[in-house]
């Protein structure tokens, strides 16, 4: 006969709510791993699918993800033409909040350099990629958009022309792929007004300077559009990502790159180690106390819960003992409840965590290290709390059944 599960059947309600209260605890830490994982695959998501082997970006900035990078758009060439590399392409990258219906709408853009790269590396659920340089995006499903709907972004209207799954930025923003030109025609949007006023006051200072007052004709050029005037640079992009050829060693192409001043140059694996001691490292660190907070909480109350049932079978761990059970039998008794009551309660977290994380607006990732991990963790719980209700048990007196 089992005395513990005799004794679970006695208490099935009692100790099905206690299961049910450990597993919504165990759920919280299970969680906590899996925020902290979804964190870190959204921050490196980019670097990951992206690509690319280099990536070069405005010099002592530590790029596009971290901070802002701004290098000019012709720098493309100049990489392209470095021994070692077999391609280049720009890429443009950043974050705008609009309203779209009346809701606020926060998106990533990420700008692709089109037609060199039509992202057919993006992982589409429906639809298509860019087939032409203006008025296309894809959007990430997570944004809400449908497929062939149109959104308007400054004074351009975009159709969506494909849905990806997963595509979210480090902040957990879904992701909007875009042209490189569409990409940089949103983030230097002007309003109309403020282009008046700056050629009004463009004409103010060319009224007053040498070259015009002997040239008045240069003065027609100012009321020309920005990108038309041939003194003004082309729009800057965020950064250029680099495909090393085949046979190419990276360390020979990072020491030319290096050596210009203007940019910086780093592997995948150094920008994506940027990002994690940098963007996430504090988010990580905060989740992990939490995690370390929960798990003393959850052991302090099972070691209380054993220590309460222990206490209720008091009575009958006495009769025991004077019928002549040993010690051994009432420890396996307490033993085994703790440990059902943890197996259990895991079974309730992990059931109950993936019908509800799918539903947190953050992505959470369940790995089965971490559940390795955190099942050795409810062990070693489950052992330790009941120790409490072991050293109640063993003071118990075989008279203490005649009282």
């Amino acid at each position: 006969m089992n005395l513990a599960q005799k004794d679970i059947q006695h208490n099935l309600g009692r100790f099905s709510l206690t299961a049910l209260g450990i597993g919504m605890l165990l759920m919280i830490v299970m969680g906590m791993g899996g925020i902290y994982r979804g964190i870190v695959e959204d921050a490196t998501l980019l670097i990951d699918r992206a690509g690319a082997d280099l990536w070069v970006v405005q010099r002592d900035t530590r790029g596009p993800f971290a901070e802002l990078s701004r290098v000019p758009s012709s720098l493309v060439h100049r990489v392209a033409a470095v021994p070692g590399v077999e391609s280049s392409r720009r890429f443009v990258y950043h974050t705008i909040q609009r309203e779209l219906q009346g809701e606020p709408f926060r998106m990533a853009i990420l700008g692709l350099d089109w037609p060199t790269d039509h992202g057919g590396w993006l992982p589409l659920i429906r639809g298509r990629t860019l087939q032409q340089g203006h008025y296309e995006m894809v959007a990430d499903r997570s944004l809400g958009l449908r497929l062939g709907e149109q959104i308007s972004l400054g004074k351009d209207t975009f159709q969506v022309v494909g849905i990806t799954d997963g595509m979210l930025s480090a902040s957990g923003d879904g992701i909007g792929i875009f042209s490189l030109a569409d990409a940089q025609a949103v983030q230097f949007d002007t309003p109309g007004e403020a282009i008046r006023l700056e050629r009004a006051a463009r004409e103010a200072r060319g009224e007053s300077f040498e070259l015009t007052v002997r040239q008045p004709d240069v003065l027609e050029n100012v009321w020309k559009p920005t990108a038309q005037l041939p003194a003004v640079a082309r729009p800057q992009i965020s950064a250029v990502l680099v495909s090393l050829a085949p046979g190419a060693r990276a360390e020979q192409v990072v020491d030319v790159l290096a050596g210009w001043g203007d940019v910086s140059v780093y592997t995948a694996e150094g920008q994506r180690d940027l990002l994690l001691r940098g963007t996430v490292d504090r988010a990580r660190r905060q989740i992990g106390l939490f995690r370390v907070l929960l798990t003393v909480i959850a052991t302090i109350i099972m070691a209380l819960i054993l220590y309460t049932l222990t206490l209720d079978k008091i009575h009958s761990i006495a009769l025991l003992k004077l019928i002549g059970a040993s010690n051994l039998v009432i420890l396996g008794m307490i033993l085994q409840q703790a440990l059902i009551l943890g197996c259990v309660g895991f079974a309730i977290a992990y059931v109950a965590g993936s019908q509800l994380f799918p539903l947190f607006p953050r992505r959470v990732i369940l790995n089965n290290s971490d559940l390795v991990q955190l099942a050795v963790v409810v062990l070693a719980i489950s052992l330790g709390s009941s120790f409490l209700g072991i050293w109640r048990a063993l003071k118990v007196a075989p008279n203490e059944a005649l009282t």
